[in-house]
């Protein structure tokens, strides 16, 4: 089952995501005529791996990681499916990098791996941007628009073997499975839950595989996940042109 959010004139919706359409409680909500798509979740941190696929170590020159390797971006770094994402004036070296993305369930902590399915929602994508020439893992992937997330949540899929796609002006720039991921998603989450107490809603991606690169103003990026669906953003300049 796809679950979705979408932000109608009376406020945000919540529902099944179905060919287009919202079915939540209330009624069903046209995509587009009723409203637009919100990031899937409402987290209150976003954890993000870093160095999770042997390809990328090897392309970036990394070493690769004795325990999973993580940084935070705040909600304020959201975005949603369709909305376009800002170049920052202040880079001159944007990077895209499609993720598989857990979404929690329930407020929870201290997990075992073995627990793990038991607490997340489902999975989703990430496009976790990067201005590759600021100092410090802050600067460079937690400013605003620099996590496009959606387009809703995928609650029946297996993590651990999915295809992975992504394209950048129709071209494909990416092209793995999550089976290469040196620790897998329930190993990443116990890990995570050891230290920091997980709220519903609260999203872990779990790293990019090789070919993370450069975007310019005017390419759109396409992030798919096989069984869980395709994000999709395009790349404006900061003036919005």
């Amino acid at each position: 089952m796809r679950l979705a959010r979408l932000l109608t004139p009376d406020g945000p919706v919540v529902g099944r995501y179905d060919d287009g359409t919202v079915v939540a409680d209330d009624g069903r909500y046209e995509v587009g005529r009723d409203g637009r798509l919100l990031p899937p979740c409402d987290p209150t941190a976003l954890y993000c791996v870093g160095r999770n696929y042997a390809e990328t170590l090897d392309q970036m020159d990394y070493e690769r990681p004795e325990v999973p390797d993580f940084f935070i971006k705040p909600p304020t770094s959201l975005l949603a499916h369709g909305e376009e994402i800002r170049y920052p004036e202040w880079t001159d070296e944007l990077t895209y990098a499609g993720e598989l993305v857990a979404v929690l369930d329930e407020r929870c902590r201290d997990l075992a791996p073995e627990d793990v399915p038991e607490v997340v929602r489902g999975y989703t994508i990430l496009n976790d941007v990067d201005a590759l020439d600021q100092q410090g893992r802050t600067a460079r992937k937690a400013f605003d628009g620099s996590a496009p997330l959606g387009p809703w949540i995928e609650t029946d899929v297996d993590p651990t073997d999915i295809d992975i796609e992504t394209t950048v002006g129709g071209e494909v720039r990416q092209d793995a499975n999550t089976e290469l991921m040196l620790f897998g998603p329930r190993e990443v989450v116990s890990y995570l839950s050891k230290r920091f107490t997980f709220e519903p809603g609260d999203c872990v991606a779990f790293g990019s595989p090789a070919n993370p690169g450069l975007v310019e103003p005017g390419e759109r990026v396409e992030i798919t996940y096989e069984g869980i669906g395709t994000l999709s953003n395009a790349v404006v300049a900061s003036d919005g042109e």
